[in-house]
């Protein structure tokens, strides 16, 4: 089974998914995850507003009530804070560059540093500080992060990501043959995901499998 799954590091409702994912590759370890980076509010030059800040806040508090998550409001209290996802989505992009395998891992990472920890992940030190506890050579990560190719690849996703039609996150998609089935736009949890792939699986497998 080949997954695709579409989110954004800064996005409140894939922080709340990680778990319900991490339930369903639990149950399907031979899976494989192509993690694609969405672009939230990528480039995003403008500090954030009093009025942002509390749209922000009531996102955050329902995804904590349905996901039981940990949430800290220290990056929303920081002066001057801009909501760029940008630096965080090419940084996943080059944890994915370096190591595939360790993609979902640190994008997890940059999750949690973000929103249980409350550290400013905009900036590309604090990322390439969390490159390193996740086992990335420190110093090589920033070097990397900050390419002119990452930054490439970066708009590629962004890109990839609208050529599907995807516009909400988290997405998570299936495979069959060339073609991608979509097993949820927006937060679920772990069972209606079983659920939705077994469905597709009746409805389309055996259709890609005589192709």
């Amino acid at each position: 089974m080949k997954l695709i799954y579409i989110a954004d590091p800064m996005c409140s409702w894939c922080y709340g998914f990680g778990p319900e994912l991490a339930k369903l590759l639990a149950r399907h370890p031979d899976a494989a995850v192509d993690v694609v980076m969405g672009g939230l509010r990528p480039f995003n030059d403008k500090p954030t507003t009093q009025e942002f800040r509390e749209m922000l806040r009531g996102h955050w508090h329902h995804v904590a009530t349905a996901s039981g998550l940990p949430f800290s409001e220290a990056a929303l209290e920081r002066p001057g804070f801009i909501y760029d996802t940008e630096p965080a989505c090419r940084a996943v992009v080059t944890a994915r560059d370096i190591d595939p395998a360790r993609t979902l891992a640190y994008l997890k990472a940059v999750q949690a540093a973000f929103y249980r920890d409350g550290r400013d992940v905009t900036r590309g030190d604090e990322l390439a500080d969390i490159a390193g506890e996740c086992g990335f050579e420190r110093d090589t990560f920033r070097m990397q992060l900050d390419s002119e190719s990452m930054r490439a690849r970066t708009r590629e996703d962004f890109a990839r990501t609208q050529s599907l039609g995807v516009g909400g996150f988290p997405t998570l998609g299936v495979l069959h043959g060339n073609q991608v089935y979509l097993v949820t736009s927006g937060y679920v949890t772990d069972d209606v995901l079983e659920y939705r792939l077994v469905e597709i699986e009746q409805r389309v497998g055996p259709k890609a499998a005589s192709a």
